[in-house]
C-alpha cells in the first residue's frame, strides 16, 4: 500500500476515530519471528492508522523496555515446522512475553500469534487443520460474547463484526473439561457467525469448536483470535471493525492510567 493511501486512510481515522486513540499515547511491541508475514500490516495500522507508538521486536531478543501490550502478528513462524507456533514458543522473546502476561501485561495474538499462545500455555486448547483440509481466505463475520475485557470493551454484546481470515490450521479445539472452563469463565469473546449474528455451520469457515474465533486467558489480559484485525481497520480495505479491538485496548489502558493517577 502506497503512503499516499496510507496518508489518505490515516486523515480519515484520525477525524473519525481521535477520541478513543488521542486519549492514551500506548506503547505497542510487534513480535517478528522468522516466517511472519502480517508484522508490517500490524505495525502500519498501529502507526499510520491508530496514531499509537509502535516498536519491531525481534524473537531472538530479550523484551527489554516498557509496553503497555504486545502483539504476536499472523504468518508462518518458522514455516509452520513441527505445528503452527510450536517453534516460536521456545524463541528467546517468549519467556519474556510469557513473563508480561503474567504479571498483567496486554498480550494479543492474531492467527499465527493464537497459535503460538496456546502453544505457549498461555491460552487453552489448540489449532489444528482446518475441517475441509484447505487453506481460508475470506472475509468472515463475528459475534462479540463478552465485552468485560481490555480487547472487548468499546463493542456491544451481541454486535456483529467483519474482518478476514486467511489460515489453514484454524480449527479451535479443546477437550471438554477445558471448554467446561472457556464456558465457566466466559472466556470465549468471539464466534463465527452469519450477517445476521447467527452461530452456524454454513458460517464456520474451518470447523472451529462451537464456531470459536477467539477467547480469552481467565486472568483477561491475552487474547488470541484467526481473524485479522489490523486489515479491517480502513473503509478502503471493505472494513474498520477490526479497529474496535484496538480502539477497547486502548480506552482499557486509558482507563487503567486515569485510576492509578
Amino acid at each position: 500500500m502506497s503512503p499516499e493511501t496510507r496518508a489518505v486512510q490515516a486523515a480519515v481515522f484520525s477525524t473519525q476515530h481521535s477520541g478513543l486513540v488521542t486519549q492514551y499515547a500506548m506503547r505497542w511491541g510487534v513480535i517478528i519471528f522468522p516466517g511472519s508475514c502480517d508484522d508490517q500490516d500490524v505495525f502500519d495500522s498501529l502507526k499510520v492508522d491508530l496514531r499509537q507508538t509502535v516498536k519491531f521486536l525481534w524473537h531472538k531478543d530479550e523484551l527489554a523496555g516498557n509496553y503497555d501490550c504486545i502483539v504476536l502478528p499472523g504468518g508462518f513462524s518458522y514455516g509452520d515446522y513441527l505445528r503452527c507456533g510450536a517453534m516460536a514458543r521456545f524463541s528467546p522473546i517468549m519467556q519474556g512475553v510469557v513473563k508480561f502476561a503474567r504479571s498483567g501485561g496486554l498480550v494479543l495474538g492474531i492467527c499465527n500469534g493464537f497459535q503460538i499462545l496456546c502453544e505457549s500455555g498461555l491460552l487453552p486448547g489448540a489449532l489444528v487443520r482446518n475441517a475441509g483440509l484447505q487453506f481460508v481466505c475470506q472475509q468472515v463475520h463475528l459475534r462479540v460474547e463478552e465485552t468485560d475485557t481490555p480487547f472487548t470493551g468499546a463493542v456491544k454484546k451481541g454486535q456483529v463484526l467483519k474482518m478476514p481470515v486467511k489460515h489453514g490450521e484454524g480449527c479451535y479445539y479443546a477437550d471438554p473439561q477445558t471448554l467446561e472452563g472457556l464456558h465457566r469463565n466466559r472466556q470465549i469473546l468471539l464466534r463465527y457467525v452469519d450477517v445476521k449474528g447467527r452461530a452456524t455451520t454454513a458460517a464456520n469457515p474451518n470447523g472451529s469448536l462451537e464456531n470459536i474465533a477467539g477467547i480469552c486467558n481467565k486472568k483477561r489480559n491475552v487474547f488470541g483470535l484467526m481473524p485479522h484485525p489490523e486489515v479491517a481497520c480502513s473503509r478502503l480495505l471493505g472494513s474498520e471493525d477490526g479497529a474496535q479491538i484496538f480502539h477497547s485496548i486502548a480506552a482499557a489502558r486509558t482507563d487503567r492510567a486515569k485510576l492509578h493517577g
